[in-house]
């Protein structure tokens, strides 16, 4: 009866103060998931020229001494810099006397040195000259990816061809371990040439690097397809155990050094069937690879010392390669069951995969080109928009058992089969700092861009 009595005024006030705390829920329910469904903020870090070569297969590394610094290299010899954390870079050319030519591999030392690698072109003629590929080159930066020196060759063997490096630094920042392709001649297809899986080893400084060893058992051919080896990407577990995984036909192998890269495993280890093989077949995409990336834990959480590989195939079917993780707690003894990367429904293709381990976290991130909304909407894939390409990462926080996906570009594009796509993309994390890179193509014109995954991903 007390209420009936109450002023109308105050009833009023007081079903208006009501709809008003409503409506701002509302308003920040809604602001809080468009939020979440928006895509990272996309920052362009170089664009390409049509009378040049177009910049692809696009490096990036984080400075584990200031995750703020980071460096980034891209086809033929583009330096990217940024010590803001990604939102604006710097581009300079990189000079070396063995010449620079391609497949850029950055990484960084807990020392505050970044490493540059890159294929060799000493007489600076390119593919006129016998000369090139004849060694790998690693360059060494002490001021935060500025003033290079000129450049340390390995691997240098007569007229053997040396390709497709990639390298990995001890958490420590002592030592650095180098693997890539020999070819007895790149490209040949006779059945005598030959095509091995190298490595070498070195301190910080990166100036002398150990004799290089073979260290698969079965050889590949020079073709540049499924039966040659390629793929050799390494990691430096925390106790200094050296991993080394690599595609040969439709199987993914290992190897593995427990003494510093002194010797290696009598027999490899297999890790996974890489279903196809690793040559793949892309709509839009010249050529495309799925080659396993090799990565540990280094972190001292609880899966600390847990090796990971990383691949794409199409074992679910023609057009439908997906991306796969397989990973191994007893030093790559045994492995899973490949693990399903992508959560979308099959059918869509997912290539160009990489992927890094944070190694504060532990957490796992891998980015990769993803077309399951142009699927979605052009389910044919004869026709031209079925190749329209988003770019994807996905994250786990569980040591790799489950996956939450991210489309991190807020552009689609589609890739032309005329242009030179390279062969992968790239990513870098560190202390929740996560940073991937790729490319994108923009009516002919190449670009190399990056996402601020800030408050995306952890």
């Amino acid at each position: 009866m007390a209420m009936l009595n109450k002023p109308q005024s105050l009833l009023r006030r007081r079903s208006t103060a009501m709809l008003t705390l409503q409506l701002t829920l509302i308003l920040t329910l809604s602001a809080a998931f468009a939020s979440a469904q928006r895509a990272p903020d996309n920052v362009l870090i170089y664009k390409g020229a049509e009378d040049k070569y177009q910049p692809c297969e696009p490096s990036i590394a984080i400075s584990p001494k200031n995750p703020m610094l980071m460096v980034a290299g891209s086809i033929l010899d583009n330096v990217h810099v940024s010590s803001d954390g990604g939102y604006s870079w710097k581009t300079e050319q990189l000079t070396s006397k063995y010449g620079v030519f391609g497949d850029p591999c950055i990484v960084g030392s807990p020392k505050g040195d970044f490493y540059y690698l890159h294929l060799s072109n000493p007489d600076n003629q390119a593919w006129s000259s016998d000369a090139l590929l004849d060694r790998i080159v690693v360059q060494r930066s002490r001021r935060k990816g500025k003033r290079w020196n000129a450049g340390i060759g390995i691997g240098l063997n007569g007229s053997k061809d040396q390709d497709k490096e990639w390298s990995a630094v001890s958490l420590d920042g002592s030592t650095l371990l180098t693997c890539w392709t020999q070819f007895d001649l790149y490209g040949s297809p006779l059945a005598t040439d030959q095509s091995m899986i190298l490595c070498s080893t070195s301190n910080r400084r990166a100036k002398k690097w150990s004799e290089p060893l073979r260290i698969n058992a079965i050889a590949g051919d020079c073709a540049d397809g499924d039966m040659t080896v390629e793929g050799a990407v390494p990691d430096i577990a925390a106790d200094g155990t050296m991993y080394v995984a690599w595609a040969h036909a439709d199987t993914i192998w290992m190897d593995r050094s427990d003494d510093g890269g002194t010797t290696w495993l009598e027999k490899d280890l297999r890790v996974a069937e890489i279903q196809g093989g690793w040559d793949q077949a892309i709509r839009g995409v010249g050529r495309a690879n799925g080659m396993p990336v090799t990565r540990v834990d280094r972190s001292s959480g609880t899966h600390q010392g847990r090796v990971y590989v990383n691949w794409t195939d199409d074992r679910n079917g023609p057009d439908d390669n997906d991306v796969w993780l397989a990973y191994s707690d007893d030093k790559g003894k045994t492995w899973t069951n490949p693990i399903r990367v992508n959560d979308d429904p099959a059918g869509a293709q997912q290539f160009f995969t990489w992927m890094d381990v944070d190694d504060v976290t532990g957490h796992v991130h891998i980015i990769f080109y993803d077309r399951r909304d142009a699927m979605a909407k052009y389910p044919d894939v004869r026709l031209k928009p079925s190749w329209n390409t988003e770019v994807y990462v996905a994250s786990s926080y569980d040591g790799g058992d489950t996956w939450q996906n991210l489309k991190v570009s807020r552009k689609s594009f589609r890739p032309d089969p005329k242009l030179f796509f390279g062969d992968y993309n790239n990513i870098s994390a560190y202390d929740g700092v996560v940073r991937p890179i790729w490319t994108r193509n923009d009516k002919g014109v190449l670009g190399v861009w990056t996402a601020i995954l800030d408050g995306y991903v952890e």
